[in-house]
């Protein structure tokens, strides 16, 4: 059960835009009304609840998306939501992407404290290009008693380009990978890989233990604008 949790905590979605003609558009959902879903699974392909994402709002090169977290059911579980900005050559995804909806349903009534550096993409991915760290602290306090959790994207690269099938569709994809660590009193490190497309966004990832073995692996299911 801790494994999964953490493994849940780990998730990053990176989501959908709708045009991909300048750099507000290529990795990211920059249309209010966009609308897409990732679903997760365990490392045994059985289902284990799914995420919906909506771009709200779009003002001055931000980005609202609400994100509600769904069980395997069907039944909603909670609803938050990140921004994404539009700089420079770049898009900056809220360091807050970095952390799973399920923890801000297990803190939601406690005090919390989130700082950290957002994920960024540039305009153009390429392979063998070096993309930049990012990171998230969160303070705890829980009845007087206080615990501190980091969450880490390191070694972030692409590392070849590929075209892949989900129920989405079929998509040509960067494929990138990068290690996660999470510090929670003990060091937790996973790898991912993870598959974006031009235009499009995540379309799948997969969560690897230390002796690479397949934890867990999230799909695009769906997508409209």
């Amino acid at each position: 059960m801790k494994t999964k949790f953490i493994v849940l905590v780990l998730t990053v979605f990176i989501s959908f835009s709708s045009k991909a003609q300048d750099v507000c558009n290529a990795y990211y959902p920059f249309e209010e009304g966009a609308k897409f879903e990732i679903t997760n699974f365990n490392k045994k392909g059985k289902k284990e609840g799914y995420v919906s994402y909506e771009v709200t709002n779009v003002d001055n090169n931000v980005a609202s998306l609400e994100t509600k977290i769904f069980d395997t059911k069907g039944k909603e579980i909670t609803t938050t939501g990140y921004d994404v900005t539009c700089e420079g050559n770049s898009i900056s995804i809220d360091f807050k992407s970095l952390m799973s909806p399920e923890i801000f349903t297990k803190y939601k009534d406690m005090d919390v404290d989130m700082t950290g550096t957002n994920v960024e993409f540039p305009k153009e991915l390429e392979v063998g290009k070096t993309l930049k760290d990012a990171n998230m602290q969160m303070a705890i306090n829980m009845s007087g008693m206080k615990m501190n959790m980091t969450i880490n994207m390191i070694n972030r690269k692409v590392d070849a380009q590929e075209s892949i099938t989900t129920p989405a569709g079929t998509f040509d994809c960067y494929v990138l990978s990068y290690t996660s660590e999470m510090k929670m009193g003990v060091k937790y490190t996973f790898t991912i890989k993870e598959w974006v497309a031009e235009g499009v966004g995540m379309v799948k990832n997969e969560t690897y233990n230390k002796k690479g073995n397949l934890m867990s692996y999230s799909e695009l299911t769906k997508f409209s604008k």
